[in-house]
């Protein structure tokens, strides 16, 4: 009966050559393909923790008296999201590795985004076809970014309810709209009692089911335009040379979602992260010092603090100090990322489609401008730990803020200029390729 009805419907839906198809399709064999990969698999663990922590935090920011376990809470007014949190770590069984594995895991799945996006950059895969794949990568990252931020908010503790008012800051500052956005997004004034709520939402809702989506689109456009792969022996712009979907493929996409989750819980069981019971729940009266960010929002905090106090006046309008370095900075970055195939398509004048890889040498310029770039963000973020700074090595943290504003001005020409003549000096050398791997057992195309 069973072979019936698959041949019923194989020969109504014609799901067997389909599948066949499928199943032999070829995969490139080189492990930069696999920072996708965590990328994807870490996002799973981030659903999966989640998924349990929702059955114990509760999003609300109504006030009472904290009677716990956690004995130097007692008698300290918390709100429910607080409370909610502190029990889940401490009263629920698996709680806090779950929350931490979370933490975790929201930590390695922007950081492979970042690192995937570079490699793309660097190998030139984000030109034609695959222009509208870089832009959805971009808005990943910019929604992943986003969502870590949103959850980091919840749980309404001293450091997070400090991000939360920069966030609100930073609303203020944007010119004309800057008050009906800060008050359509808080629902009120500051301190609102409905941001923890809406964040929530969009926490575990809305971005969620964005990021979901765009995965889904991501991965079926990477098979219907076939993979790139790097330059060697057999690989030419109209084949793929790698090892089959099945079974090797997916034996060893298998074992490295087990690998990431087993590193995520890891961390989740053995570091910690985010002690929300050592911060206190939020006062807007008081903030912490220091206070460092997650690491994904290290360079906007760096850009904060280091701006220079200029808010000039145009056309009657003041325009805040906060808006250069939280609004402009952001906004030209990614519209800049978004952008970037087709200013390079522009500047170079090649409109032609690539298959194949290029190595960081053999573009100096785009090598040198990615290197510079990358620098001038480090410095950024390394500019968030100015007072960290300061307080280690007892230096008044005025000039840790100066050293940092000549640094990431100073620092990304000169890292530009040296990565270039490094470029060329391997051109001209023309040593064995980073890349080179040998050649496989299985070809596409041919």
């Amino acid at each position: 009966m069973l072979r019936k009805l698959a041949r019923w419907i194989d020969d109504r839906l014609g799901t067997s050559r389909f599948v066949e198809e499928s199943l032999n399709k070829i995969f490139p064999d080189h492990w930069a393909f696999l920072l996708g990969e965590i990328a994807l698999y870490s996002f799973v663990v981030l659903v999966l923790t989640g998924t349990f922590l929702t059955f114990f935090f509760t999003p609300s920011l109504t006030q009472h008296i904290y009677h716990g376990t956690y004995a130097p809470l007692h008698g300290v007014k918390v709100s429910d999201a607080y409370n909610s949190v502190v029990n889940l770590s401490f009263q629920v069984r698996a709680g806090l590795v779950m929350r931490q594995t979370h933490h975790w895991a929201a930590l390695v799945f922007i950081a492979a985004m970042v690192v995937h996006l570079c490699r793309i950059y660097f190998t030139g895969a984000f030109r034609r076809p695959r222009e509208i794949n870089w832009m959805i990568g971009v808005t990943m990252l910019l929604l992943g970014i986003f969502n870590g931020f949103s959850g980091y908010s919840l749980p309404d503790d001293l450091l997070s309810g400090t991000g939360v008012r920069i966030m609100y800051s930073v609303l203020l500052s944007v010119p004309i709209v800057g008050t009906w956005l800060a008050f359509l997004i808080f629902g009120g004034d500051y301190p609102s009692t409905s941001i923890v709520s809406r964040l929530f939402v969009l926490h575990v809702m809305i971005v969620p089911a964005a990021l979901a989506a765009m995965i889904g689109a991501h991965l079926a456009i990477i098979w219907r335009q076939k993979h790139t792969q790097f330059r060697g022996p057999g690989k030419r712009e109209d084949n793929v040379v790698g090892p089959r979907l099945w079974p090797t493929y997916a034996f060893n996409s298998i074992g490295l979602f087990f690998g990431v989750f087993a590193v995520c819980t890891a961390l989740g069981g053995l570091i910690q992260i985010n002690p929300v019971w050592l911060y206190g729940p939020y006062n807007p009266s008081q903030v912490t010092s220091p206070a460092q960010p997650d690491w994904f929002m290290g360079w906007l905090e760096g850009a904060l603090r280091i701006f220079p106090n200029f808010e000039p006046h145009i056309f009657g309008w003041v325009i805040p100090n906060v808006f250069f370095p939280a609004v402009l900075l952001p906004g030209v970055t990614f519209m800049l990322l978004y952008a970037w195939p087709f200013i390079e398509a522009k500047v170079s004048g090649d409109y032609g489609p690539h298959h194949l890889l290029d190595d960081a040498r053999d573009r100096p310029v785009r090598t040198a401008l990615g290197a510079a770039t990358l620098s001038f963000y480090v410095m950024l973020f390394l500019a968030a730990s100015n007072d960290i700074l300061a307080k280690s090595f007892n230096v008044p943290v005025g000039n840790i803020t100066w050293t940092f504003r000549g640094l990431v001005l100073g620092v990304p020409p000169l890292v530009g200029l040296f990565v270039h003549r490094v470029m060329r000096a391997l051109q001209r050398d023309d040593p064995r390729r980073f890349t080179e791997l040998p050649l496989e057992a299985v070809t596409e195309g041919d």
